[in-house]
């Protein structure tokens, strides 16, 4: 398998996805609701309909499985997992904060991760095995050993009416341990920004694969440790995710564990 083909193949796609969304940032007319607080675009789909053509002309044969189309019909052990715009509810108010989230895998392990935020051109990418790079350049996580000197990064699922209580006593104990926490509504760039060193862990619950397998494989090969919160071997279908840069990942562990009543 030519991974270097494939992610050139992937970040193509990135690029092309990225076009309709800076053409279509500020001049959406509608917006439609998956859920209460779920939203999607017409550039949702006119940028995964951009993405999966760059994909499936070059890899035919290749399983995808997109945000907005789900599961293709494509039974094979490579597959694409596609979010063509990683943080909907920014765009749609006209927040320059979203991305396009590209991963690909081999038998289910993530091989390479692709991000790309189409307002400032930062572009994040990882070969498994091979390290991460921002734009080319190589990147590593913080080396912060305090969680008192620690700035975080979460986000809130779109259940979060359906579990209020956890989410924000877990919210509460990081709050009063670090130094800050930010809440940027994209989980693929705020895997990235722990990749770089912009912050210092981050968790989150109940995401998606889509919204999750790039920016793990991304962070990971920049030396974050990732795992969900019970110190479990990060898989993209769990439904928790803790990424940090290792010096603070077992203070993080404690702060995410809930007493009885929580």
């Amino acid at each position: 398998m030519d991974l270097e083909r494939i992610k050139r193949v992937g970040i193509a796609a990135a690029y092309k996805g990225a076009d309709v969304l800076r053409c279509q940032f500020g001049k959406i007319s509608q917006v439609g609701k998956k859920g209460a607080i779920d939203l999607v675009t017409e550039a949702d789909i006119k940028s995964e309909k951009k993405i999966l053509a760059t994909i499936q002309t070059a890899f035919s044969d290749h399983t995808v499985l997109a945000e907005e189309s789900g599961l293709n019909k494509a039974v094979s052990d490579y597959k694409w997992l596609i979010d063509p715009l990683d943080g909907t509810t920014n765009f749609a108010h006209q927040l320059p904060i979203f991305s396009i989230s590209i991963a690909f895998a081999i038998k289910d392990e993530i091989f390479i991760g692709i991000v790309l935020n189409p307002v400032n051109g930062e572009l994040f990418s990882a070969v498994r095995g091979q390290g991460a790079q921002l734009n080319s350049s190589p990147i590593r996580v913080s080396t912060t050993t305090k969680i008192s000197e620690s700035l975080l990064v979460t986000g809130f699922p779109y259940n979060i009416r359906e579990i209020f209580d956890p989410i924000i006593a877990r919210y509460a104990n990081c709050l009063r341990a670090s130094q800050g926490i930010r809440r940027l509504g994209s989980a693929a760039l705020d895997l990235c920004y722990v990749a770089c060193g912009r912050f210092d862990g981050y968790w989150e619950q109940n995401l998606k694969p889509w919204d999750t397998a790039a920016g793990s494989l991304i962070a990971s090969e920049a030396g974050a440790q990732v795992t969900d919160f019970s110190n479990r071997h990060f898989a993209i279908d769990a439904k928790e995710i803790l990424a940090t840069n290792g010096c603070i990942h077992k203070e993080m562990l404690s702060l995410l564990q809930l007493k009885e009543g929580e």
